[in-house]
């Protein structure tokens, strides 16, 4: 007997698979207000140097003012890093003159101004982490990724050796008063969180039937999408970004509380030899799911039955993560699945932390990019039924790349039609990332399954971890980040189709059922 054919017997998806689902959503909700969060703890609104003895420019307007003390560039706005060590009042007779005198320009002497007509307070504004200091600022959300890095393979670990739900870690987030404090309390943070994001979508597929799962992954990678524009709703009412922090971290506490409740994964237990566990959990299904007749099943025939499976997959020693790589056909799914997650968390925070340069405030940007996951999560749901996980994951993230290679050839004055495909790779690009969930719990028998989730996430975390940074390669070019989230992107995609198929397959128990 298969689980699956238990778990029909429990009535396969019934009013307890609807409220673990239900109890689910909070935390699934709550982990993109974190794993975007740099979007707007770190914002860095328009800035010029500040000007030393402006009582000195009475007679000028603000904006004169800075056309005598800020050289511009070649468009004609003002530079961010650098100003002229004197006045340069013969600017003020022909503006579009350009000073050719370079030994008059100097980076900024006396720290910056910087515009909170749309955001009031930032990392950024508040530790001046612009010009010379800008890694500092984009390396706050490598820090987090770095975390979330660590939990995956601590958690990834402990979740196959011990019952999940110990694994499960509460994770400090203090109000920061340096640089130093922030980096670490966001690191610990990404660790916090990266045990809680391993355990909500495999434990909501483990207990759902067949049927179901392709909807379960969906519906639970919704809750993602929401969460993504309730962010952009509590940054556009909170600008201060201490209270943003208190925001956005309240509500993990609630969601860990939730996580409690639910029951451990049966087909776990199972897997584990845990039978009197497995069994209890089975017979509080079947009582919520109003399967009369399988509550009333002989205990003791019942727990035979549920011995025998336990033999038959009853592992033979402890399983670690060098396991993923010991049989041919595990190592080949353990090496396209880590590439296949590396540029699918690569170029999904490479456009996600991008929220500039299409016309719209970050606000709006932040909750667009939201709404657009939505239609694309049910595309994708038609999508791997009918064409396969296979063919799914490899065409979006693909798509997601021509779409961020299009987005270079694209001049900037067209503002329009760079939000539209930028929209388009945003939605490609959740597309993939909700497919990637779905297909890689099928992919691994259930022995190594939170092994295996581990170390995807681990890899993932390296692509997010990564993918702030390489913004920094535009003062090498200007289109370089572009060009490197493009050819990651459609690389990883091609990775793909060296996959399995998975599509009305029963999920893998032992590492035999797919060798």
């Amino acid at each position: 007997m298969k689980f699956e054919d238990l778990l029909l017997e429990t009535g396969g998806f019934g009013r307890f698979q609807i409220l673990i689902l239900a109890i689910l959503c909070l935390p699934r909700i709550n982990l993109p207000m974190h794993f975007l969060l740099h979007n707007f703890l770190a914002a860095t609104p328009s800035h010029h140097c500040a000007i030393p003895h402006q009582e000195a420019f009475v007679n000028l307007t603000m904006e004169e003012v800075l056309l005598v003390s800020i050289p511009r560039e070649p468009d004609g706005t003002f530079k961010s890093c650098e100003m002229f060590s004197q006045p340069q009042f013969h600017l003020l007779l022909n503006s579009s003159l350009q000073s050719e005198n370079k030994s008059i320009i100097q980076r900024c002497q006396h720290g910056w101004v910087y515009d909170h007509s749309q955001l009031t307070s930032t990392i950024s504004t508040q530790w001046d982490l612009v010009c010379e200091q800008r890694g500092l600022n984009q390396a706050t959300a490598t820090f987090f990724f770095i975390g979330v890095t660590m939990g995956a393979v601590v958690f990834g670990y402990l979740s196959d050796r011990f019952d999940p739900f110990q694994a499960l870690p509460l994770g400090p987030h203090a109000a920061s008063i340096s640089y130093s404090m922030l980096a670490i309390t966001r690191t610990l943070t990404g660790v916090a969180l990266s045990g809680v994001s391993l355990i909500v979508l495999p434990l909501g597929m483990e207990w759902v039937d067949i049927q179901h799962r392709t909807f379960t992954g969906i519906l639970s990678s919704i809750f993602w999408s929401i969460g993504n524009m309730l962010l952009a709703l509590a940054a556009y009412l909170v600008r201060e970004w201490h209270w943003l922090l208190v925001a956005v971290t309240g509500p993990c506490l609630l969601s860990i509380v939730c996580l409690w409740w639910v029951p451990e994964s049966a087909r776990w237990l199972i897997a584990k030899g845990k039978v009197k566990q497995a069994h209890r959990h089975l017979l509080r299904c079947a009582r919520m799911n109003r399967r009369k007749d399988f509550a009333l099943f002989p205990s003791f025939h019942f727990s035979q039955a549920l011995k025998r499976m336990a033999t038959d997959k009853k592992p033979g020693g402890s399983y670690f993560y060098i396991s993923l790589f010991r049989t041919p056909v595990l190592r080949k799914i353990s090496l396209c699945t880590g590439v296949v997650w590396f540029g699918v968390s690569f170029s999904y925070y490479g456009m996600s932390m991008n929220l500039t340069g299409f016309g719209l405030n970050i606000y709006l940007s932040q909750f667009v990019f939201g709404v657009i996951e939505i239609p694309a999560k049910m595309v994708m749901y038609v999508l791997v039924n009918r064409v396969g996980r296979r063919q799914s994951q490899a065409w979006t993230l693909i798509l997601t790349g021509l779409c961020i290679g299009a987005n270079v050839v694209i001049p900037k004055s067209f503002t329009s039609l760079r939000s539209v495909v930028a929209i388009m790779g945003k939605g490609f690009s959740e597309a993939a990332f909700t497919t990637v969930f779905l297909y890689t719990s099928e992919l691994y028998p259930t022995i190594l399954r939170q092994n295996g989730m581990g170390y995807t996430s681990f890899v993932a975390r390296l692509g997010g971890a990564l993918a702030p940074l390489v913004f920094l390669l535009d003062e090498v070019w200007r289109s370089l980040p572009e060009v490197t989230y493009c050819s990651v992107a459609v690389c990883s995609g091609t990775v793909a189709f060296l996959l399995p198929k998975t599509l009305n397959r029963c999920l893998p128990e032992g590492i035999e059922d797919i060798e």
